[in-house]
């Protein structure tokens, strides 16, 4: 897996840190997604049916039921971003975790959007308290991930609710311990089941003890 240049570039704006290292996806790990999108979808005369776990071919348009081709997609996401501070709001009990693990761990946010959204949602995040460093990503998230850790093999914990970046990130970092939270948890049906190596957790309640272990905070 190659580095997305732009995500280098800016992992290496950040300040040196060799504390345990918790990296954490934003939309449905840190700020509610698959709650609100639905909601910007009829406002705009679409709707949103869940039938897999993906986006593409779950967007109908309201008016004659037509299925909203990726291209649309994308453009409707693109919207939602821009308008992020509109509708996502901090998922239960992420806030507080962060809070207890801020003075002993290093938080980094790494988001998987276009890099043109990233001032959007830094503004959005530090409105929230949410000040952690934001990373963007446009490309498979483990080779941020390990370049994040660096050279001296501190724990690192790594959350997110998409299982193709968990597997990214053990793929570039083989001890790296990962967590499966999803703030929705109703969509766990329409996932295959995960590798053994990956702790599922059903919300921040659950993970933050588990994090707190791994990390050894």
């Amino acid at each position: 897996m190659s580095d997305d240049p732009e995500t280098a570039r800016q992992i290496e704006e950040l300040a040196s840190d060799d504390r345990p290292l918790l990296v954490l996806d934003v939309d449905d790990v840190i700020l509610e997604f698959i709650r609100p999108f639905p909601r910007f979808l009829e406002e705009r005369g679409f709707a949103l049916t869940i039938a897999s776990f993906r986006l593409t071919g779950n967007i109908a348009e309201r008016a004659n039921g037509r299925l909203v081709e990726q291209a649309e997609v994308w453009a409707l996401l693109d919207e939602f971003f821009q308008d992020q501070a509109t509708w996502q709001s901090i998922t239960d009990g992420a806030a507080e975790a962060l809070s207890r693990f801020s003075e002993q761990a290093e938080i980094v946010l790494l988001t998987a959007m276009p890099h043109r959204h990233r001032a959007i949602r830094r503004a959005h995040l530090d409105a929230l308290g949410l000040s952690y460093p934001l990373l963007t990503t446009e490309m498979a998230k483990g080779p941020a991930v390990a370049k994040l850790r660096g050279p001296h093999g501190r724990p690192i914990a790594f959350v997110d609710d998409q299982p193709p970046n968990l597997v990214s990130a053990r793929e570039s970092v083989a001890d790296a311990h990962l967590f499966h939270l999803m703030a929705d948890n109703s969509l766990r049906e329409f996932l295959p089941p995960l590798p053994d190596d990956i702790n599922v957790v059903q919300d921040w309640h659950e993970a933050t003890p588990k994090i707190a272990r791994v990390l050894g905070l």
